[in-house]
């Protein structure tokens, strides 16, 4: 049996352009409240499509140090 792995996948930002706020939050180890806290603050960037937020995902890895 293989082993699974807790750590969330990176999204392709050509495939997804765009995630969750509590997805990008996952990927930073941020549960989802403290995910909208951090948003609402502007640590987390996001995209305002009426009411709902989308965060960009290349500026998610970004901030992880990674390139899109």
């Amino acid at each position: 049996m293989a082993a699974r792995s807790c750590r969330p996948l990176l999204p392709d930002p050509k495939a997804r352009p765009t995630i969750s706020v509590p997805e990008a939050g996952e990927l930073l180890g941020l549960g989802r409240s403290a995910s909208y806290e951090a948003a609402k603050r502007g640590d987390i960037p996001t995209i305002s499509i009426g009411r709902t937020l989308k965060v960009p995902t290349a500026k998610v890895l970004h901030l992880l140090g990674l390139t899109a």
